[in-house]
């Protein structure tokens, strides 16, 4: 039997994924936009600055991911530091699971959590473990802040522990939330064995991680590789897929939803695309020309304009380095100037390291559309688009996840696994 022709569309993490999921079953060719792989999640290139162009973690229970990394030639124990679930806020909540079976580290990490009164430790564990007996499914969706109310968090626990989690799950404010996507999330991490709640903060850049070696894996399994090619129509006739004219058995549209919309000519996707929101992301960048050692390499604060700091120096040996993110900020942050914003950063800096100088240079990268809302009750699209040789995949489609890296390669896998399915099928 022929190999069937395959078109990826955008070399972010899902379109690579289901690019090394279809090697060897079919002829691939890879069109991506920009001058290199990696989506919303690779390092850019600013004059002589060098940046990821956010800062993303990832946690032990993202198996696509890592097997994925392992396929195409990454060791993830060499480029992600992998530690217990680590929970430092500066001012606030100080929560760390030990390496203890599961679920005895949670109950010890609720147990000696500092920053929370015996009552507010009580009231988590008991929310936790309605959760668990109702096995992580809720009868019906709802808004976080609206089932926090029903399950009586305090006010601490919601602004110390709930809020920082879900702005950084879901980047989705807590009266927009869906619980049950935040359900999925727990129930992946803190529900699930201990190794799978451990934070794997990278060591490496971005692209380092797997865009790039993916993109070469990809070109030595004999894959077409097409950088800096924009795709400007996906037809689909004759049971085929067109791509800017050019006929494949199959195509796989792996790109943000605006640009799939814009792409695909099906007014039913459009109009269920047009219901998504989105929600930006802020990463603020600050180098000093010393050394600077934050409390923990991923450090939180109570009431700061940043949500967490990360130590890229610790992390990635970038002397001075200190990365700022920002979930989901309102339009006041987005409005302010640069360097307004930097100073903020900078005076939560301060509150650690009273001492600290201006840093030598700084960068504010926003993303206006970093995630969709991950709102109550949200129907996205699935893999495929109605025709039988058209897929999507992205961090957008039907999953249990959020906006995360986890779910864009396990969108990019499912798609392959689906195209397989439906040739298979075809040809018997």
């Amino acid at each position: 039997m022929s190999r069937p022709r395959v078109a990826v569309i955008g070399a972010g993490w899902a379109g690579l994924a289901a690019a090394v999921e279809l090697a060897g079953f079919a002829e691939l060719t890879l069109f991506e936009a920009g001058r290199e792989p990696g989506g919303r999640a690779r390092r850019v290139r600013e004059a002589e600055l060098a940046l990821d162009n956010g800062q993303h973690i990832l946690i032990g229970a993202y198996r696509e991911c890592l097997r994925l990394m392992a396929r195409v030639g990454v060791d993830p124990d060499a480029v992600l530091l992998r530690q217990p679930m680590n929970w430092h806020r500066h001012g606030g909540l100080r929560l760390h699971c030990p390496p203890l079976p599961a679920p005895l580290h949670v109950a010890w990490g609720l147990l000696a959590a500092r920053g929370i009164g015996w009552r507010d430790k009580w009231r988590l564990s008991r929310a936790l473990e309605t959760l668990k007996r109702q096995g992580w499914r809720l009868a019906e969706d709802c808004t976080v802040a609206d089932w926090l109310a029903v399950h009586d968090q305090s006010t601490a626990l919601v602004g110390g522990f709930w809020r920082p989690l879900v702005l950084s799950a879901l980047n989705t404010p807590l009266a927009d939330a869906s619980m049950q996507i935040l359900a999925n999330v727990l129930k992946d991490s803190l529900g699930a064995a201990r190794a799978d709640s451990d934070l794997l903060l990278p060591r490496h850049d971005l692209s380092a991680l797997f865009p790039q070696p993916a993109w070469h894996w990809l070109a030595g399994q004999g894959a077409q590789l097409r950088a800096g090619c924009r795709v400007r129509d996906v037809a689909f006739a004759d049971g085929a897929a067109w791509v800017d004219g050019e006929r494949f058995d199959a195509a796989i549209v792996a790109v943000a939803p605006h640009h799939a919309g814009a792409l695909l000519d099906d007014a039913a996707l459009r109009q269920r695309l047009q219901l998504l929101r989105y929600r930006p992301i802020c990463t603020v960048y600050l180098r000093f020309g010393q050394s600077l050692r934050l409390p923990r390499v991923m450090t939180g604060f109570a009431g700061g304009t940043a949500d967490w700091l990360f130590d890229r120096e610790a992390l990635s040996g970038e002397r001075g380095l200190v990365a700022a993110v920002i979930s989901a900020p309102d339009e006041a942050i987005l409005a302010l100037p640069p360097a307004q914003l930097v100073a903020r950063v900078l005076d939560d800096l301060r509150r650690l390291q009273p001492t600290l100088p201006e840093p030598l240079w700084s960068r504010v990268l926003v993303e206006r559309r970093a995630t969709f809302a991950a709102v109550a009750g949200l129907a996205r699209p699935g893999t495929r688009i109605g025709v039988q040789c058209g897929y999507l995949a992205g961090d957008w489609v039907d999953s249990p996840y959020p906006a995360t890296l986890e779910a864009a390669v396990q969108s990019g896998v499912n798609a392959a696994h689906v195209f397989k399915q439906d040739w298979m099928k075809q040809k018997n």
